[in-house]
């Protein structure tokens, strides 16, 4: 088994890059959040939003392959240095559209749990993300927890943000990946674009939507149009280091609320 598992880290090392134009230039170590001698299963996460949803579910021993400092988490290209906990965890999460997920199963070598997760930044998702992997992982109590906490204070940020919408509400064009958070915001989505290149065409005809307000995919800045009269709002999808999924509803509450003062 050892030997196999050096021999899929071997191989993972030789593979091409399959999507680094939204990497970091730097090279830094593999975000963790892992505390020493951590009771519970060691979990190796693809990347940061990965990450905070085996935090919210009682997971203390984490390993998150892509910094969280990245632009586009999904594009980095991992090392093998990046790989090495990845022989060693209990469970290796990731969700298919990552980039690296190919190579995170060939890193596994077989003695880790391979399990994906559906990311979606919206309260019903989110909480029945969190409580399969607490199934997983044995840590139910932790995991109930945090979601009650969770749907409390959605509701309070969801409503902070709807407390500053102005009479008319404003209509918005948004990135696909972005949309869910108008509804958390009570603001219309006009039209959407993404995640091919916007063209022409397009442009013209989320233009002549007169939109007030551009949700925009924060981890993709070229991937954004510029609207003549509309305030662009970058949203954030993906956590911190810290791995607090709350942060991100705090971060995207904080930036809609003052794209709405008048």
């Amino acid at each position: 088994m050892r030997l196999f598992r050096a021999a899929a880290l071997s191989a993972v090392a030789t593979l091409s890059l399959l999507a680094s134009g939204c990497g970091s230039t730097d090279d830094p170590a593999p975000g963790t959040s892992a505390t020493p001698g951590a009771k519970g299963p060691k979990v190796v996460a693809s990347t940061s939003w990965v990450g905070g949803l085996a935090k919210a579910a009682g997971a203390a021993d984490i390993t998150v392959v892509a910094p969280a400092n990245v632009q586009h988490p999904p594009d980095y290209d991992p090392k093998p240095s990046d790989l090495a906990a990845v022989a060693g965890a209990d469970y290796i999460l990731y969700a298919e559209f990552d980039g690296f997920a190919a190579k995170l199963k060939d890193a596994a070598g077989g003695s880790g749990k391979l399990v994906p997760v559906q990311l979606e930044n919206t309260p019903g998702k989110i909480t029945s993300e969190v409580t399969r992997l607490a199934g997983l992982f044995g840590t139910a109590d932790a995991a109930t927890a945090w979601n009650s906490t969770f749907t409390t204070e959605y509701a309070k940020l969801s409503a902070q943000a709807k407390s500053a919408l102005p009479s008319p509400a404003p209509t918005a064009v948004s990135h696909l990946f972005m949309a869910y958070w108008a509804e958390f915001a009570g603001i219309t989505v006009a039209g959407t674009y993404g995640p091919q290149p916007v063209s022409p065409s397009q442009l013209a005809d989320l233009t002549a939507k007169k939109p007030a307000l551009v949700l925009a995919n924060a981890h993709l800045p070229g991937a954004n149009p510029d609207i003549p009269g509309a305030t662009r709002v970058d949203i954030v999808n993906y956590p911190g280091s810290d791995l607090d999924l709350l942060g991100v509803f705090k971060t995207n509450t904080e930036r809609l609320t003052a794209a709405l003062k008048p």
